[in-house]
């Protein structure tokens, strides 16, 4: 089970609304003062946090906003009322020129997708709900593009409401996935195969990690850069790209070139009190593979380092049954990453993992940017996955 975060509420007598207090998890490591939750012209405004949204992923509160960074993450939240904006902060690439590095976000209206936007103003004010007639809303705001080369916050949530917003309940599952570019749904939106990257046409909802945790009606956070392995970064071959390797940033907020309010993810420390996954599950060797090639050396040393990272996953989540998987782009490694679970059991004796290899992508499915998965290869991955979690799981 999830652990939950502690939250406290105080009635004011001296303004509408609630105070709430937000959970350790704010930009001074400490509880941040109460919110107050205004009401300006009918319409009340709320500063996201724990106790009026419920977190997608891994978000931090940071000065009177919910911070966005990796994949999927974003806020959900439901009201009963006739109105609804939200506002959205950029970073500091938010207007830059280059538009390829830009974030995108999408935002939901009781499921279906009302705002698809690039942010690229310091902010920008959304139009969610307009209507005379109340009615009962679910809102979620997803951030489809990836941490690298952009993250948001969402600043400010306001509805025509009498009761106000409230977080929608927990899921019974919660899944983490761990990947790279193929977990963040890289180029899904432009099936050329010669295009190159762009934030604009990245969709996590329509990669394999997020169909999963939809098709098993689970909650999810998406720890996935584009690029990132476990021993080496996308390589030509001869030369390794340290730099670029997932298990650098996997205990902290994400990873960005840019920052957003004078911080970047990667000085921040994540609280994996936050949520306690009942399934890991790590997708990393694609891009390992393009420097290991058919080398055995650096193929055990991918296999050795890949035992240290299943070492840090376990002690960050003791309970999380892991599944490790490759294969969508590529299958060669895929029996370092078995040696790798087998001999983390034997130095352990932690049963609680297991392996599983995606069916590569079938040329008939066709190529997005940069010879990426297509949707329909995504759905394909995402319909094995969930199989293979059901089994583990034990799931109806």
């Amino acid at each position: 089970m999830r652990k939950k975060a502690v939250l406290s509420a105080v009635l004011s007598l001296l303004l509408l609304g609630s105070f709430t207090a937000c959970d350790s998890n704010t930009g001074s490591g400490e509880p941040n003062p109460q919110t107050q939750v205004q009401e300006v012209d009918g319409m009340k405004i709320y500063t996201p946090n724990s106790s009026n949204v419920k977190k997608l992923g891994r978000t931090y509160e940071l000065e009177d906003s919910l911070w966005l960074t990796f994949s999927g993450s974003g806020a959900e939240f439901s009201f009963n009322g006739t109105k609804a904006t939200v506002t959205i902060e950029g970073d500091d690439n938010a207007a830059s020129a280059d538009k390829d590095n830009q974030a995108r976000v999408a935002i939901y209206l009781n499921g279906e997708r009302v705002v698809d936007e690039m942010i690229n103003q310091p902010s920008q004010k959304f139009e969610v709900l307009n209507t005379d007639t109340a009615q009962d809303c679910t809102v979620s705001i997803v951030k489809l593009s990836e941490t690298a080369m952009s993250t948001v916050g969402i600043s400010e949530i306001a509805v025509e409401s009498d009761e106000g917003i409230k977080p929608t309940p927990a899921k019974d599952l919660f899944i983490e996935f761990i990947g790279d570019s193929i977990t963040c749904g890289y180029g899904v939106d432009d099936e050329d195969k010669e295009h190159k990257f762009s934030t604009s046409t990245e969709d996590v909802t329509k990669a394999y990690a997020y169909k999963t945790a939809k098709a098993l009606d689970a909650d999810y956070s998406m720890v996935s850069i584009s690029g990132y392995g476990i021993i080496s970064g996308y390589s030509d071959g001869t030369k390794k790209v340290s730099s670029q390797t997932l298990p650098r940033y996997y205990k902290k907020l994400g990873f960005s070139y840019g920052s957003y309010k004078e911080q970047r993810p990667m000085e921040i420390d994540w609280d994996f009190g936050s949520y306690t996954p009942d399934l890991i599950v790590i997708n990393l060797g694609t891009n390992d593979d393009s420097y290991t090639q058919n080398d055995t050396e650096k193929q055990q040393e991918y296999c050795d380092s890949y035992v240290k990272f299943l070492k840090t996953v376990r002690e960050n989540n003791p309970d999380s049954k892991i599944l490790c998987t490759l294969g969508v782009m590529g299958d060669r490694l895929f029996p370092m990453v078995e040696k790798a679970v087998s001999t983390y059991s034997e130095e352990t004796g932690d049963k609680n993992i297991s392996t599983m290899k995606f069916d590569p992508q079938d040329p008939a499915d066709g190529y997005a940017a940069d010879w990426h998965p297509t949707a329909a290869t995504h759905d394909k991955a995402a319909a094995k996955l969930t199989e293979e979690i059901k089994s583990l799981l034990d799931l109806s």
